[in-house]
């Protein structure tokens, strides 16, 4: 058997999280991670439906839908093929919510007028229903924004206010979750298949098992950090009652309406026939 030897570069030595694909599809790399509602929707509009706030429950019936469902099943072959890429593992980056500087996230009312960074394009609807301003920023735009006032809310998984300091500013968190952000380590195709077919086989099996490791730890990593957020002074406030129903309404009634152009309408039918399911 021979020898599979990977260097690894760290992120943003070779490409940013927007480049990432385009790097793999070239073969400029032969392996990257791509978020995927970052990298994806460009390719294929359709996967936008992963970003539909309380679509999905977790991360397996998302990608369920994407791998065992016919219009799933359909959009990320179309994207493989596009990209000439293969899925090697699942590496997510974590369940989204909301965190701001600002003010107690006690419900719909509170989020009016907050200043709100925009990573993702459907992430607008949802901070327009709001009234709140937006704000187009990459990741490492954030903490300057967040130290000089030019934004003080952001939709993120929790691992992101620790690991880039984000939460010196950030002291109010609102659940539910709103989507999945699911990344993946993804193989340039046509160097993957140049391997051997044991080494083939070594590196989707590898993939597997820290793939299902990953997906297994991300939530109770998330909720790690948000106990060490209200050790910090912290405050999560979790919608129930009549201000989740209030959420549920928006989503329902304004926001999704105006997601309408970021997706096909049966792929968001199949979407919701999969998880009424």
């Amino acid at each position: 058997m021979e020898d599979l030897k990977i260097e690894v570069f760290h992120s943003g030595q070779l490409f940013g999280i927007r480049e990432i694909m385009g790097g793999i599809t070239s073969g400029a790399v032969d392996l990257g991670g791509v978020v995927g509602v970052v990298g994806f929707p460009k390719i294929n509009k359709n996967f936008n439906v992963a970003t539909i706030p309380g679509l999905f429950d977790s991360f397996e019936q998302q990608r369920e839908f994407f791998q065992k469902s016919e219009k799933g099943a359909e959009i990320w072959g179309d994207l493989l093929k596009k990209t000439n890429s293969t899925l090697v593992m699942y590496n997510p980056v974590g369940p989204v919510m909301t965190f701001s500087g600002a003010r107690e996230l006690t419900g719909v009312d509170a989020m009016k007028d907050l200043k709100a960074r925009r990573l993702i394009g459907a992430e607008e609807p949802m901070w327009k229903a709001y009234g709140a301003k937006i704000v187009g920023l990459k990741t490492s735009e954030v903490y300057t924004a967040l130290q000089t006032g030019m934004i003080d809310t952001i939709n993120t998984p929790p691992q992101s206010i620790r690991a880039y300091s984000w939460w010196e500013f950030l002291k109010f968190g609102q659940r539910p979750y709103q989507y999945f952000a699911d990344a993946y380590i993804m193989a340039n195709s046509d160097w993957f298949n140049k391997l051997p077919s044991d080494l083939q086989k070594i590196v989707l099996e590898a993939g597997k098992k820290f793939g299902d490791v990953s997906t297994d730890k991300i939530i109770g990593v998330g909720e790690e950090v948000i106990s060490e957020f209200e050790a910090r002074g912290g405050k999560m406030t979790t919608l129930t009652g009549a201000e989740k129903v209030k959420f549920d309404n928006l989503m329902t009634e304004k926001v999704l309406p105006a997601m309408m152009d970021k997706f096909d309408a049966d792929a968001l039918k199949a979407a919701e026939t999969f998880t009424s399911n």
